[in-house]
């Protein structure tokens, strides 16, 4: 049998880290993945997907992860349940978190949390509760740079830094021996 969860999305609120009676940390987080198409109005939506990781992984998501973090988690998908006060049985289905990555930059998580404090990027918004800015491509780049097609505020490439060997405008003697392929 094959149960085995990977999905790549944004935090929806911080991480929740508990400690169990017996010391075992455990941190719950709700995922928000963007669906691959678009609904009849032109917009994408999202599903909110709950999940939780154990023990010292834990500490250590919750210590560098916060809500709008892009993050990537691999585990298996898990449904438990229990009765509530009034005595109807619940069911709770959520990731059990085995490995997880970071899929931006430090800057860049340091960028949004500074810019966190003026907008809240994931509520009021008509586009599935998504920040255009905050979106991102399956690989992590800004899905909307407001048309500049070089990331530097401007439609033309940046000019070439003095450290840069390739950016003096000298050609560059290349045969074809010194290829790898």
């Amino acid at each position: 049998m094959l149960n085995r969860v990977v999905l790549t999305g944004r935090l929806t609120r911080d991480v929740e880290l508990r400690y169990t009676q017996s010391g075992a940390a455990v941190a719950s987080f709700t995922l928000a993945v963007d669906r691959s198409y678009t609904n009849a109005n032109g917009e994408r939506e999202a599903d909110f997907i709950n999940a939780v990781i154990w023990r010292k992984p834990a500490e250590n998501f919750a210590n560098f992860f916060s809500k709008g973090s892009l993050v990537g988690i691999e585990g298996r998908l898990q449904t438990r349940s229990y009765d509530d006060q009034s005595g109807q049985r619940r069911y709770i289905t959520e990731v059990v978190v085995d490995n997880f990555t970071f899929l931006e930059s430090r800057a860049d998580r340091e960028a949004r949390r500074g810019s966190q404090g003026s907008s809240n990027n994931f509520a009021g918004n008509n586009n599935g509760g998504f920040n255009a800015q905050a979106d991102s491509n399956p690989f992590g780049a800004p899905a909307s740079n407001n048309g500049n097609v070089f990331g530097n505020g401007s439609s033309q490439p940046a000019a070439p830094s003095n450290n840069d060997p390739f950016g003096s405008g000298q050609e560059v003697d290349i045969s074809d021996d010194d290829l790898p392929f």
